[in-house]
């Protein structure tokens, strides 16, 4: 489950530098997302991305870090769909006039979050290398 992780995280890392350098491309990728189509597509990766990051946090440098990322992403992604088209519309409208400044914010917490999953999923398990290291 490593590379499934390791692609969700570099796709998010992905949609946050985009938000961060452009804005209003930003703006367009969650103006689509505020469509009944996009809210369930949302929901689904959200969901997938829980699990992936669930079963992926065995082996990684932060296995509680990413449980509680996926537990987090997995709900939210059943949520989704509850919220609605109104409500996701309404609040990409009062996102977008809050000003570059605030989708930058937004999008600088999405490159945190990209990075940590990378950095989590590429490195080795904190168990293993102690063990490892205790063997010798």
């Amino acid at each position: 489950m490593r590379t499934p992780a390791l692609l969700f995280g570099l796709f998010v890392l992905v949609i946050g530098v985009l938000g961060f350098l452009s804005p209003d491309t930003y703006l367009i990728v969650a103006r689509g997302s505020a469509t009944p189509v996009g809210l369930y597509v949302v929901a689904l990766l959200r969901v997938v991305f829980g699990l992936v990051l669930v079963l992926a946090a065995r082996g990684s440098r932060s296995p509680l870090g990413l449980r509680i990322l996926g537990a987090f992403s997995f709900l939210a992604g059943l949520v989704t769909p509850v919220i609605g088209v109104s409500r996701a519309q309404s609040f990409v409208d009062w996102w977008s006039a809050q000003g570059s400044g605030v989708m930058r914010a937004w999008a600088l917490v999405a490159i945190a979050y990209g990075v940590f999953v990378v950095w989590a999923v590429t490195g080795t398990e904190r168990g293993a290398t102690r063990r490892a290291r205790h063997a010798v």
